[in-house]
């Protein structure tokens, strides 16, 4: 049986990228459609254009919803992200290493209970929803059936997802340790039953160098590379206690980064969260290799990590791709406006050149996009990509509506939204053409 085509319009004030803000002007880079119409059919963008030219295509039994006064971009994409340290997000009073055993470990290890593990997803879900955020690439724990409940949770809303089980065979309590054998094991048949199962994607997770022995990471570079369109997602040069132990733990290796190269662990579609604490020569191995880096702002000051060096990551000699991660619970907030913020201050200490809105925006969405490899499928409005939406009102609260009434371009309502807003800004979420949060 054929089932009837699934039609919807969206008529507003519509941004979207022409280019990458970092190495072109930033208002060249941006595409703004004052009174836009953006056409969806079976989750996909058919047409987006000026309202006068596109209202023609609107089938007759289509209506058009329309956002007045507000501002519809591509949906947020959070590229490192736990969602089993949500309920213990904002815990007090620790450095990386002693936060993971203090509230990390323990609250990962009740997730061998299965329908708390659906609980927390749901509720993970939920909050990236109301928050904009429509693809995140996200750690499990250590137990198979986490992967399960949030890609089940995932798969009932339709979101396109990046996941894995992490892999931690030392330095971590038996309640959230595995084996190299279990380990493999249980990744393959999870690859098996999630990875481009409807819009899910797998990630093979190995925590970092400090959980997993040698022989591990070689495991998980050998299964990185078993399937050319697979993920990779860890740790890196997050602090600089972490990047002292791992030097430690492997005398041989030249740097962290060498770590996982020599494991098979580095290349395209390898994610690699904070990457705070790397010379000049990772920079130009993560660019040569096509790997990205994940900047967690928010994470970084909550715990005292450090600096990321955004403007010297980014560099037009030698660019490395780069997208926002919120990282909760280290991070504070699944917000990416609240994550753009805390971006656009550690810029400021980072010295040097300041984070411009449009550099912002365009990292949680087309960046994010190019950051995952998944420039073809989603990031930015245009035909033939998925539909997934973020309907921003720069009215939401009081303080943003007076703010706004000074603003005479984009850049700065897009500026003023991305330092005073959060998820009341959210005004509706779509998901694959279909609406999932709306205030």
């Amino acid at each position: 049986m054929t089932l009837p085509s699934r039609h919807a319009a969206l008529r507003g004030c519509f941004i979207t990228f022409r280019g990458n803000p970092f190495i072109m002007p930033p208002e060249d880079a941006l595409h703004v459609e004052e009174d836009g119409l953006i056409l969806i059919k079976d989750g996909m963008i058919t047409h987006c254009g000026p309202y006068t030219q596109v209202r023609p295509l609107v089938p007759d039994n289509c209506t058009i919803t329309h956002y007045p006064d507000s501002i519809i971009t591509a949906g947020f994409i959070d590229t490192h992200v736990h969602y089993p340290q949500m309920p213990v997000t904002a815990s007090w009073g620790e450095e990386l290493l002693a936060w993971l055993k203090h509230y990390v470990f323990p609250a990962e290890a009740r997730f061998e209970d299965k329908a708390l593990a659906h609980a927390v997803a749901r509720g993970f879900m939920t909050e990236l929803l109301r928050n904009g955020t429509t693809t995140a690439a996200v750690y499990c724990t250590v137990h198979p059936q986490s992967v399960d409940a949030f890609f089940e949770e995932s798969s009932r809303i339709g979101t396109r997802m990046i996941a894995g089980k992490v892999l931690m065979d030392r330095n971590a309590p038996d309640t959230v340790r595995d084996t190299v054998q279990q380990g493999y094991a249980d990744s393959v048949a999870l690859i098996d039953r999630w990875h481009k199962n409807g819009r899910q994607l797998y990630a093979v997770t190995p925590r970092f160098a400090i959980t997993s022995t040698p022989e591990q990471l070689e495991m998980a570079g050998a299964l990185f590379k078993s399937r050319d369109d697979l993920f990779m997602q860890t740790h890196l040069a997050e602090t600089q206690q972490e990047c002292a132990d791992v030097a430690t733990l492997f005398p041989n290796r030249s740097s962290y980064l060498d770590v996982y190269d020599k494991a098979g662990l580095v290349g395209p579609r390898a994610l690699f969260g904070h990457g705070i604490y790397l010379n000049e020569h990772d920079l130009q191995h993560c660019h040569a290799a096509d790997c990205t880096l994940c900047h967690c702002p928010t994470s970084n000051l909550f715990l005292g990590s450090g600096i990321f060096r955004l403007f010297d990551v980014t560099s037009k000699a030698r660019p490395v791709r780069t997208g926002l991660g919120t990282d909760v619970g280290a991070g504070t907030s699944l917000s990416l406006l609240a994550t753009m913020a805390e971006a656009y201050k550690v810029s400021l200490l980072a010295g040097g050149t300041k984070l411009h809105a449009i550099q912002a925006f365009w990292l949680a969405t087309a960046g994010g996009a190019q950051a995952l490899h998944l420039a073809d499928k989603i990031g930015t409005i245009a035909p033939g990509l998925e539909a997934d939406l973020c309907v921003l009102n720069p009215n939401a609260t009081p303080l943003l509506k007076q703010r706004v009434k000074t603003s005479k371009t984009m850049a700065d309502i897009l500026f003023a939204l991305m330092m005073l807003g959060d998820d009341r800004c959210i005004q509706a979420t779509w998901v694959h053409g279909a609406c999932v949060h709306e205030i």
